[in-house]
């Protein structure tokens, strides 16, 4: 479970403030939590801080501290509404994304912000850079908390950077020359029908898209269509220049699923025919040795904290992945994206 090895920051009294100086009205000030580098906390330095407009003043300084830490946590501001972070994601990055070729399940709240994922508040959801199975993707995403469960239900992250210096060499060589690939069957009655995954009924505009994309269609009997992608593992930041592990091919692998729901798949289907596995690029297995090892990089690098009220977090999502923790009561967490960059871009 992604919540294993994680290091809670239960309390505020955890943080390690310092006042730092951004605007020349002191307006906000920068902490780091408990866990270090990452997330970067910025709280307002006195009451009544519109963290919109200080953003677009010091969109910035944002950006340069979004890039050292990989992720900022937004503490403390009146924000509630998806109105609040349709407006911030504006003032720091411009127009925001629509989430297209889905993979999980989300109800747009208003315009181009969703729920978050859609799965049971029992399941925990592993770690993942959104949208790493496309051949373009959002470079940042945020999410905001307008209700923070009972208990549990922290969005874990882990720095990228970190987890691929923690894959043994061999593992990240053969990722490299092998690529990985990802494999999708729909109709099957499980997981997100292709209507919904591709927005459309028309099987030509799905041929269309998948070609431009890159992803290979093979429809079966019935309806039912399976699809075949092989990308990159990782991937060259197209601003900081940093090589970062960049996949799905740990979150989507059959062995990652919760025990329970890995042994019914398994039980119902051949491999080739499960609604989602992994693959190196070339078609070959993936190995469970191999596959604990990359699990491993990212259970040692995970750094969890309690939602409260209003948080906002700002990721870069090629720096920084993220998951979920299984919750009990209500939660509202709702997400954006913006700056979408692809493969062209960010070659290793």
């Amino acid at each position: 479970m992604v919540t294993n090895d994680v290091r809670s920051l239960e309390s505020l009294g955890t943080i390690r403030r310092r006042a730092v100086t951004v605007s020349s009205e002191d307006l906000v000030r920068f902490g780091t939590l408990a866990s270090g580098r990452l997330p970067l906390l910025v709280e307002p330095a006195r009451e009544g801080v519109d963290l919109k407009a200080w953003a677009a003043a010091n969109r910035q300084v944002v950006e340069e501290k979004l890039r050292q830490h990989g992720g900022i946590l937004f503490r403390g501001f009146d924000l509630q509404d998806p109105e609040d972070l349709e407006a911030f994601i504006h003032a720091v990055s411009g127009e925001l994304l629509e989430y297209r070729e889905r993979s999980s399940p989300r109800t747009s709240v208003k315009g181009s912000i969703y729920t978050s994922t859609d799965y049971p508040a029992s399941q925990s959801i592993f770690l993942h850079n959104e949208n790493s199975y496309q051949k373009e993707w959002p470079l940042k995403i945020f999410f905001l908390c307008k209700q923070p469960p009972a208990e549990g239900g922290e969005t874990p992250i882990a720095d990228c950077r970190k987890v691929l210096a923690r894959i043994p060499p061999e593992v990240r060589e053969r990722f490299a020359a092998r690529q990985w690939m990802y494999v999708r069957n729909f109709g099957d009655g499980f997981g997100l029908p292709w209507q919904t995954v591709f927005q459309t009924t028309d099987k030509e505009a799905i041929a269309a898209h998948c070609k431009d994309k890159g992803i290979e269609v093979e429809w079966k009997e019935g309806d039912r269509l399976r699809t075949r992608a092989v990308r990159s593992a990782l991937a060259r930041h197209p601003k900081t220049g940093e090589l970062v592990w960049f996949n799905h091919a740990t979150f989507f692998h059959v062995s990652t699923l919760e025990p329970t729901v890995r042994d019914g798949f398994l039980a119902e289907f051949a491999a080739g025919d499960l609604p989602a596995n992994t693959y190196y690029g070339d078609g070959s297995p993936i190995g469970p040795e191999v596959m604990e090892q990359l699990r491993a990089a990212y259970r040692s690098e995970t750094v969890s904290f309690p939602w409260q009220q209003g948080d906002l977090l700002m990721l870069d999502n090629m720096l920084v992945a993220h998951g979920r923790a299984p919750y009990s009561g209500p939660r509202q967490i709702l997400v954006g994206m913006a700056e979408s960059v692809g493969q062209e871009q960010v070659r290793p």
